[in-house]
């Protein structure tokens, strides 16, 4: 059955999104005002991985990092698009919620995958806890980067080709986390640890670029 999102139904990758009355924009289409970079690399400064061109956000995808916003978020509907850079072989990437603990290269928090043909699997990352469907549970010990994680694993995927803009949206609400892919429901996790953290972008391979990023709060 189809389920469109809450907030875009009808609005698949447009310049100006339809959105709920009460969001506001994380990124400002000008720069990287409100957001701080995390990077793999000493030394790496945020300009070098993180840029803005035309009103999107650009990630040269190299070193693994994240973008984060400096405001922490609990419970939220988030909507963002992106694409893989036209002309380019897709890559890995993902958007993360509630960060928490040490900064660190792949940290402590869930993510809505981004990965070319995944997008619309969750992980929590860190002994960050996350549950779903038995059938669609995936279990790593010890992960080089994510320490202990869980996935649940997408319904089915629902994404455009390499180059095509997508559309997030992705709603945190207590334990649960619910996300759309381009206004068709994807996925669903329970029993999510709620705890305040930035929302960020990451950088792992493969040049991606992300606008329209807005969040509306949650009670």
């Amino acid at each position: 059955m189809l389920v469109t999102g809450l907030g875009l139904a009808g609005c698949v990758s447009t310049p100006k999104p339809c959105l709920p009355a009460n969001s506001a924009a994380l990124f400002n289409g000008k720069d990287l005002t409100g957001w701080q970079a995390v990077s793999s690399q000493p030394g790496i400064s945020r300009e070098q991985v993180w840029s803005v061109r035309d009103g999107v956000i650009v990630c040269q995808g190299d070193p693994i990092g994240y973008l984060h916003t400096t405001e922490k978020f609990t419970n939220f509907r988030l909507f963002v698009e992106w694409r893989w850079a036209p002309g380019k072989p897709p890559g890995n990437s993902g958007v993360f919620l509630r960060v928490n603990g040490e900064p660190r290269a792949l940290p402590r928090c869930l993510e809505a995958q981004l990965k070319s043909g995944d997008a619309g699997d969750l992980y929590g990352f860190h002994g960050m806890k996350i549950n779903g469907e038995a059938s669609r549970l995936k279990q790593v010990a010890n992960h080089a980067l994510g320490g202990d994680l869980t996935g649940v694993k997408k319904i089915f995927g629902n994404e455009l080709k390499p180059g095509k803009w997508n559309r997030y949206e992705i709603e945190a609400r207590g334990g649960q986390v619910t996300v759309w892919v381009n206004g068709l429901k994807v996925n669903e996790a329970a029993d999510c640890e709620m705890v305040s953290g930035p929302v960020a972008l990451q950088s792992e391979g493969g040049e991606v670029h992300f606008r329209n990023v807005y969040l509306q709060p949650l009670p």
